[in-house]
């Protein structure tokens, strides 16, 4: 059995959702391939578990064209098997690989297959679980970030390019703009999140003070985003981005429904509110009522004193 695996670059560097892409399809056995679009250093991905890397020079990101170009790969190597991070370009890219490979799809996996071939996901916006089973010869499973634990395995992957097959442009690109934070939000295991509770804009420095101390991302409410006190890419919730970070520090939010939605999936959540009645509360694995103002600072206090980047 062979595993093709799309690997998403940006900055000059492999995306760690790629990396957790490569290693879950290490974990499943059999030869892996991943075929990398992007210019960035690949040594990462035979170490954990990449037995070939072919490097694909597209930058700009058209779905269609990289799913036949996925599939291209697949017929030269013998493969029957495509693993993709599940998140902003792999939810593109899926279905649509899905649909022309006429292969089965399991999205958002976090788990690996069972015995059975029988693959776990989340449901429902993280409420619940399904237990799925692909029965067609070809299968897409596309893996939930942060839900795989990534295992080294210290070998390196001959390497190879090969051309992006042509296709219609089924995306025009208007415009780009870079994050420009040196942790993307998707990439954190830690993230330090703040809402409507900070007052304004003006007070966001003692949140990015603390994540910058814990090594963490920043992340805001939709309501904060909509205000335009943070950009648009750190909103998460049921409508922005969903994560799934080892912590989620919540400052300020209330915790509706819809912002539960992209942050229930974190594996620790700590809430700061000066509301004890906060249905955020009912959530969190750690609660502290009192005002952020007071908290933050104590935090970030002690923050320092433990040294989290050293």
């Amino acid at each position: 059995m062979s595993t093709i695996v799309y690997v998403n670059t940006n900055k000059g560097n492999v995306n760690k959702a790629s990396l957790e892409a490569v290693s879950y399809a290490a974990q499943m056995g059999g030869e892996v391939i991943a075929v990398q679009f992007g210019d960035a250093d690949s040594s990462e991905l035979g170490n954990y578990g990449a037995d070939k890397v072919v490097k694909v020079a597209l930058n700009e990101f058209q779905p269609d064209q990289i799913s036949k170009t996925l599939q291209k790969a697949a017929d030269e190597n013998g493969a029957d098997t495509f693993v993709l991070s599940h998140d902003f370009s792999g939810k593109a890219i899926a279905p649509i690989l899905s649909a022309q490979a006429d292969a089965g799809l399991v999205s958002g996996a976090v788990a690996l297959p069972s015995g059975d071939g029988t693959i776990k996901k989340a449901v429902f916006s993280g409420k619940a679980f399904a237990h799925m089973k692909i029965n067609t010869p070809k299968r897409v499973i596309s893996v939930l970030p942060n839900s795989i634990e990534k295992k080294e395995v210290g070998k390196s992957a001959a390497e190879s390019s090969m051309d992006a097959v042509a296709a219609s442009a089924s995306l025009t690109v208007k415009e780009q703009k870079m994050e420009s934070t040196d942790l993307p939000l998707t990439e954190g295991e830690k993230v330090v999140s703040a809402g409507r509770g900070l007052k304004g804009p003006e007070n966001w420095g003692m949140i990015e003070e603390l994540a910058k101390e814990l090594g963490a991302a920043t992340a805001c409410s939709r309501p904060v985003s909509d205000m335009d006190w943070r950009p648009h890419h750190e909103h998460v919730g049921q409508t922005g981005v969903a994560i799934r970070p080892n912590l989620y520090i919540a400052v300020g939010i209330s915790g509706a429904i819809q912002h539960l939605a992209g942050v229930n999936q974190s594996k620790v959540i700590v809430v700061i509110n000066n509301d004890p009645e906060a249905p955020f509360f009912k959530s969190a694995d750690y609660g502290i009522v009192g005002d952020a103002f007071e908290v933050v600072p104590k935090l970030l206090e002690k923050a320092k004193e433990m040294s989290f980047n050293d």
